[in-house]
């Protein structure tokens, strides 16, 4: 709500001024804004909802024996560092790694940061 209410499709009067909670039309302005927001969360959920099917389907494909454990993270968490998944599921670094470039590789992960190192994968 806090960042839908700021829309400039939501100004109002010939200065396009932000709706204030004093302003006469407030009421009018967060409806507005909640409508905005609950469409924004609509599809949000709708591609996450993608994302994880892709990565459900992607299992069967995976030959690491940790792979289970390294999905329950990426559908439980927004983002899994390489160092965290070693460890939750028992495999090495390098093993992590590869897995993950497996995931990537059948689109059912992306990484998230775009860095050589420390990167971050999620949905």
């Amino acid at each position: 709500m806090a960042t839908a209410i700021a829309h400039p499709s939501l100004r109002r009067g010939p200065a396009g001024k932000r709706p204030r909670p004093g302003d006469l039309d407030w009421p009018d302005a967060m409806a507005g804004a909640y409508a905005m927001a609950a469409r924004d969360a609509f599809a949000v959920a709708g591609e996450l909802s993608r994302r994880s099917h892709a990565l459900l389907v992607a299992v069967p494909k995976l030959r690491a024996k940790g792979a289970g454990r390294v999905v329950d993270l990426l559908l439980a968490d927004d983002c899994v560092s390489l160092a965290r998944a070693a460890r939750t599921s028992r495999l090495s670094d390098r093993a992590a790694r590869r897995l993950f470039d497996r995931l990537v590789e059948l689109g059912a992960v992306r990484e998230l940061t775009g860095r050589p190192n420390f990167r971050l994968y999620g949905l």
